[in-house]
């Protein structure tokens, strides 16, 4: 008997947790690294380049919240989309931040390196009785924490920080009404980073990466800092100039800097902590992540639903029909009425459809009564700013083109 060919294979770089590859049923999905013309990409880590995006790809994910791996611009320009899991790891990343605050102020790395470096004799006792005085450190109870960024993860280090007995100042002008409801009432939102800067004994830095929060904490931006304060970044690493928190910690403007970003310019100074990106990495974080992701895939790969995509809105839409045609497209004018004007042409009647744009992109499912054609689908795919065609079969037939 010839075995059944994969239904939709699924290309994956990293390591991807098991529990959430065995969300790929084993009947309709083959699942591995190095695989030939997939229908989809799964990354964690990988920095993906885009000639390794093949013509047959739908559809990339990455097991996380940031995608500064994918290039996420090109992808758009030819129709795919980009899914992530934001939030899947904000637990791992706040219990991670609260341990760095706790790091920071009682002089944790210092005073392990300082026990490592007596030399055993008899007089070790009080070596460290007399030594334990250069790491005296300060209680976190009662002083104020600035958290910039208040999303998914910065909300779960306020909501710590006051459960600690921080005072919790924030700023995120790009908060969200849904989130800005969940945001504790004693977090007081300031207007400015600047203000956070000025005010807080810990800043910590949850902002995405882009233009305008790229070398956000900058020379001129550390001098408003508190004499004495620690900075923590556990969002990205440009999001800090280098050179000027080295300059920062050296001149004691801050206490410490602890981040999650290794850098050859932090190597042998004293008050910088650099962790080996260690943010995500929990076993619960990278289940939660692949999970969250791998459900995606499927949506979007068997019904053209997509969610959480970071390149295109949110459609989804009950399947009325075993005929469906997922489009995506430019958002220019007139787009729906050539699309509906093509298939009209070719014979075939909507019996329903959703159309949804996020900025330049568009996205239409469209259920029709009856299979379109080679040459319909051709044809809806020559009309000037479609990106990508793809029919949806219901599971049991073969996957359309």
């Amino acid at each position: 008997m010839t075995a059944t060919p994969a239904r939709f294979r699924i290309a994956t770089y990293n390591a991807i947790s098991p529990k959430g590859l065995a969300r790929f049923p084993t009947a309709g999905y083959e699942v591995g690294p190095a695989l030939t013309a997939p229908d989809a990409i799964l990354v964690r880590s990988h920095v993906l380049a885009e000639d390794e995006v093949g013509p047959s790809v739908r559809a990339i994910a990455r097991a996380g919240a940031g995608v500064n791996n994918i290039p996420v611009q090109q992808m758009s320009r030819r129709g795919i989309p980009v899914f992530n899991a934001p939030g899947a790891n904000a637990n791992a990343v706040k219990e991670l931040v609260i341990a760095a605050i706790f790091l920071a102020a009682r002089n944790v790395v210092p005073a392990i390196d300082g026990v490592r470096a007596l030399v055993p004799g008899a007089d070790f006792d009080k070596r460290v009785e007399e030594g334990k005085k250069r790491f005296a450190g300060v209680e976190v109870h009662g002083k104020t924490l600035g958290v910039v960024g208040l999303g998914s993860i910065g909300r779960l280090v306020a909501e710590a920080g006051l459960r600690l007995g921080l005072r919790v100042i924030g700023f995120d002008p790009a908060l969200g009404a849904e989130e800005q409801s969940r945001l504790p009432a004693a977090v007081r939102r300031l207007q400015t980073a600047e203000e956070v800067f000025a005010q807080s004994d810990f800043v910590s830095l949850h902002v995405p990466l882009v233009d305008a929060t790229r070398g956000l904490v900058n020379a001129q931006r550390l001098a408003q800092f508190q004499p004495g304060a620690t900075l923590l970044n556990f969002a990205r690493a440009p999001v800090v100039d280098e050179e000027a928190v080295v300059a920062a910690v050296c001149s004691g403007r801050l206490k410490s800097y602890v981040c999650d970003f290794p850098s050859p310019r932090y190597a042998g100074i004293p008050n910088i902590v650099a962790l080996p990106h260690l943010g995500a990495s929990t076993e619960e974080a990278e289940d939660a992540s692949a999970i969250m992701v791998a459900n995606q895939l499927r949506e979007f790969l068997e019904e053209g639903a997509i969610s959480i995509a970071v390149n295109f809105p949110s459609v989804e839409m009950p399947r009325e029909s075993p005929f469906r045609v997922a489009i995506a497209n430019a958002n220019v004018p007139n787009m729906l009425g050539m699309i509906s004007s093509t298939m009209g042409r070719n014979g075939l009647n909507i019996h329903n459809m959703v159309n949804k744009s996020k900025a330049n992109m568009a996205y239409t499912l469209v259920d029709l009564d009856s299979e379109p054609t080679p040459a319909a689908l051709a044809e809806l795919a020559r009309i000037d700013g479609v990106l990508s065609v793809r029919q949806l079969q219901l599971i049991g037939g073969g996957a359309g083109a």
